[in-house]
This record gives C-alpha cells, structure tokens and sequence, in this order.
C-alpha cells in the first residue's frame, strides 16, 4: 500500500509539472491584495461572469436561495424563505419571506423581486460552470408565481409537487436584485444579492474580490476582504501555500489527498474535511459492444477494488460505493459494496468468449487522480479480456468524444445542484435524460420509467421514497454505469495564520474566516 502511495504521488507530480502552463497567474494589482486582505485559491474561476446562469458559485456567500440545505442532514433549511406551507397536496406552495433583508444595492427583498427572478430563470435554460439553471427543472409544472404580500410567495402548479422543497434548495432558488438581471436571461455587471459578501471586481480567469456586506441580516463576515484566485494546476495551488502567497484552497478538488497529506506535515496547516456532493463513477457506452450487454458492465462493477482505490490514491479520503446518488441526499439508500472476481471474469467471458477486445478509456487530462486510478483500472480489466488504451484529453475535447460515442469508458462525476434526486435520476436513466445522452448510456428501463412518470404526480411522501428506493436499487444491479466512491471535501489552509476556516459539504465557512 506504502509503494501504491508513493507511486501515485510522483505520478501525481509529473502529471501537474506538465500542466504548468494553466496554473502559472499574473498576481493581483496590489490594491486589490492589502495587507487587510485574505488570500485563497480554487481551480477555477469561481466567479464566471455575466454570461453565466448563475455569474458565480454560491460557496462565495454573495447570493442566497429561497431554501437552503441544512448541512448535517442535507434536507431543505430556511434562508431567504423563512417559513413555508404544502397546499393542495403540493399543487400550491406558499413562502414567507424574511424581513428587512436588504441587497447589497440597498434594495430590500420582497415577494415581487422573488417573482421577477422566477420570470427572469424562465427566459432559456442557462448553461453554467456549475450547474445547468432552468426553471422548468427547477419548478417543473410551475403555472404561476405571484406576490400575496411584501413577504409572501404564493406558487401554483399543474400538478402535485411534493417535492418542491427539494428542487428548490441552493442552486434551484438563488435570488439576486433586479438592476443586475438583464432582460436576455444574463447579468447586467456583477452579482448583486443578499449574502454575506459582495463583488467588488472581479477579472476573468485571475481572481475574484469579496467585501463584507456591512449590512448583512445576519451575523457578519469576519474578514473585511477575500481574494480568490484561479489557480488551476494543484503543484502550483500547493507551492502557493508552502510561500504563503495564498492562505488555504477551496472548492471542488480543492487539494489531492497525497498533496493534502504533504501539506499536514508542515506544522503550520491544517486540513479540513467533510462530507461531500460529489460521486465520482465510470461512465459506459452502452450504444456499442461490449458494454451495451448489462452481464460486461457488472463484470466491471464487481472486478473493482473499491477499498484499494479510495485507500491508495484518495488516503481513506473518500467512500466507496455501488450507487450513484450522492451520500449528501436525504433519499440516499446504502448498498453493499461488492466484490467477487471469479463471477467478474465468468460473465465477461460470457460476453466475449475467449476473444480481447481493445476499449478506450478517457480521462481528463487535468485530473491526476483519475489518471493515476485509470492506470490501476486498466490493469485490472486485462483479466476481463479487455486492453485499455488511455486517453487523456482536454475538459471540451472529452464532453465531445463522449456525446459522439467515440468511447468505452470514461471517468466523471456528479453533484447534487438540489435536493431532489428525480435531478440525477431523470438525468442519468430516462433515455431522453440529457446525462444519458451527453454520455452515450444509451439506457432504458421500462420500469425505471414508469416510475419516474408517477414520481412526477405521487403526492405521499413514504410511497416516493419507496419509489427512490426502487429506482437506486435497480441502477445498482444493472449498472448503467458504475459508481466508485464518494468524495470527502478537503480543504487545506493555514493554521497559523487564520481562524473559522473549516469544510462544508460545499465549499467552507467562508463568512466565519479571519485573521488569526
């Protein structure tokens, strides 16, 4: 295991090394960084800008949702929406609204500022660095929303919605102030929303600026000022904290664990960890041999060594698993996590007699974890007959290759943008789901379909999550693609140096962070 390690982390290193075109930045005027000034770092640019659905992430703290997620049990929360009533067996939702709460314009929100975001999301379906922004996804059956009073929403809806809740939460109801939404479905200049920190400047591809909102509702920001640069490569995000020329990292893939547990030694940072969104799985092209045969991909499933991976290239940094709902979700169902290399090898011989057959494998070429895991898979499915070549490629290059289906394998992820797991389900395993076809899955279920049209109407709440429980149950016996393991999110930062900075689900306690 000691030598896998090892292994993996000079893998990781050259990988990086080679990357250092991407990670190498322009600093920050120096009036941007003073000295009063926390500097951090993700690996990408987490403020996008106006042709972005959402123009940055919500771990920045500049918009709120409507519903949040409570972070220890992932069911919806209260935010900007206080309080709420089902009515109607779900056909009407009504929200009361916080009061005295204030943009950062100055401009109060009230429930006509929450029905013109709702008109304005349903201009086109945006696309995002995060996730995809559409209200028909978000609010499906929506037929409208209007203002009661200041405070209240009222919502109505074709049909029953018993989950409402869910699809709203974090990215399905972010509200922003009107004078920064344009009349295209865009942003006209920054951001404006409620939260506890506002954009000050922000340029494209280098760094993003927060301020604390000096009237925020709530409790405060503790910092004054938070830089967040966009450093792509991980060796250079980890040279930037050993100069301390950045004070911790944030966001997905924040820090690889070989790199994380390198940095732990130096008794000036800290890591922090938590549960996350994430699920990281092997996609598989179901619209061409070998893998449209459902006995090949669970030959797949149960050749892998889950507990090897996640022990040897994640550090114990991540859960392995067969299902492909994020562990974050309320509806999530756990799944014994197999396997059994003689019934591996027996259905794949099943499937290809005594014949090899060459398969491509991508990956993306600037995920060194995922190559360095691509190497072990690989040799792993020799035993099946099957000779993998690797393909690294470019982000863009790779969702191509993919849509095409120019592939055999490939290795994604997903997150959990809501609650609501009729997102992912909908996504991955209703042959019109656009994962199913972005990916080439080329799945269908009669079953898995019957039940995701009932899901749309079914108002009891214990027989939808009967009907969730079906549905995961089913993907994990056929394996439409097949889940490796849940990621932890890992922050690393320095201890010495600040304080309050600890992982979330997704991101970290920005608000709570300062100076020590």
């Amino acid at each position: 295991m000691r030598f896998l390690r090892v292994l993996f982390l000079l893998m990781l290193l050259a990988v990086t090394a080679g990357c250092g075109q991407g990670g190498e930045q322009r600093s920050p005027s120096a009036a941007a960084a003073d000295d009063d000034t926390i500097v951090l770092a993700a690996y990408r640019q987490l403020a996008p800008g106006e042709n972005d659905g959402y123009y940055c992430s919500k771990i920045l703290g500049v918009w709120e949702p409507l519903i949040t997620a409570d972070e220890e049990t992932g069911a919806p929360a209260p935010c900007l929406a206080a309080s709420w009533e089902m009515l109607d067996e779900g056909r009407v939702w009504v929200f009361h609204l916080r009061p005295r709460v204030r943009f950062h314009d100055g401009t109060p929100l009230t429930a006509q500022v929450v029905v013109a975001n709702l008109d304005w999301m349903a201009k086109e379906p945006r696309s995002t660095a995060f996730y995809s922004r559409s209200r028909k996804n978000y609010y499906p059956n929506l037929v409208r929303a209007e203002a009661v009073d200041d405070l209240t929403v009222r919502m109505t809806f074709s049909q029953p919605n018993i989950n409402q809740l869910y699809n709203m939460m974090n990215f399905g109801s972010p509200i922003y102030a009107p004078s920064c939404l344009a009349d295209d479905g865009n942003f006209s200049g920054a951001a404006i929303g409620t939260g506890p920190f506002r954009i000050i400047e922000n340029v494209k591809d280098q760094y993003v600026l927060l301020e604390r909102n000096e009237d925020y509702y709530g409790a405060k920001a503790r910092a004054h000022r938070i830089m967040v640069r966009s450093i792509p490569s991980p060796d250079v995000r980890f040279a930037a904290l050993k100069a301390e020329e950045i004070m911790g990292v944030l966001d997905l893939n924040a820090m690889p664990p070989v790199l994380a547990d390198e940095l732990a030694q130096d008794e000036r940072f800290a890591v922090s960890t938590s549960r996350s969104i994430m699920v990281r799985y092997l996609a598989m092209n179901g619209t061409r041999p070998p893998f449209d045969d459902v006995r090949m991909r669970r030959a797949v499933s149960l050749l892998l060594d889950r507990r090897l991976l996640v022990a040897a290239l994640y550090l114990g940094y991540a859960t392995p698993t067969v299902n492909l709902l994020s562990i974050s979700s309320p509806f999530y169902k756990e799944f014994p996590v197999e396997q059994d290399v003689a019934e591996a090898k027996r259905l794949a011989h099943e499937v290809l007699g005594d014949e090899r057959r060459e398969i491509v494998y991508c990956v993306n070429g600037a995920d060194p974890i995922a190559k360095g895991e691509a190497e072990l898979i690989a040799y792993w499915l020799a035993d099946l007959g099957l000779d993998v070549r690797i393909a690294a490629l470019e982000s863009p290059m790779m969702t191509a290759v993919m849509r095409r289906g120019d592939y055999d394998i490939a290795r994604s992820q997903q997150g959990l943008p809501s609650g609501d797991p009729l997102y992912v389900f909908d996504g991955f395993f209703s042959p019109k789901g656009t994962r199913n076809r972005a990916l080439s899955l080329g799945y269908d279920n009669p079953e898995i379909d019957d039940l995701l049209i009932k899901l749309n109407t079914e108002p009891d709440e214990g027989k939808r999550r009967a009907m969730f429980d079906r549905i995961q149950a089913i993907s994990v016996e056929e394996q439409p693609l097949v889940p490796l393991y849940f990621d932890e999110n890992i922050v690393v930062y320095n201890a010495a140096r600040l304080t309050g900075y600890r992982a979330l689900r997704y991101g970290v306690s920005l608000a709570e962070v300062a100076w020590k």
